[in-house]
């Protein structure tokens, strides 16, 4: 992703995929919630001192989560 496209702070995303192992040893609760938000519209937040997006979403129940994962795996949300 270039710079021009990089997606900004309060920007809606769309999280495309997870990484490999990315669940490995959540509580089943957030692994169900983070499996639900791929190919969703969620909030960047911000990017991590390492580069990493930090996303922000609620699940069904209205819990708010946060999630760091590397740049490539967002889009902007069309």
């Amino acid at each position: 992703m270039n710079s021009q496209n990089k997606p900004r702070p309060g920007d809606t995303v769309v999280l495309t995929k997870l990484p490999p192992g990315f669940l490995d040893d959540l509580p089943p609760e957030d692994q169900r919630a983070i499996s639900e938000a791929v190919g969703k519209p969620v909030l960047l937040n911000e990017y991590d001192s390492e580069g990493r997006a930090e996303l922000q979403f609620a699940d069904q129940g209205g819990m708010i989560h946060f999630v760091y994962v590397d740049p490539s795996l967002i889009r902007a949300s069309k």
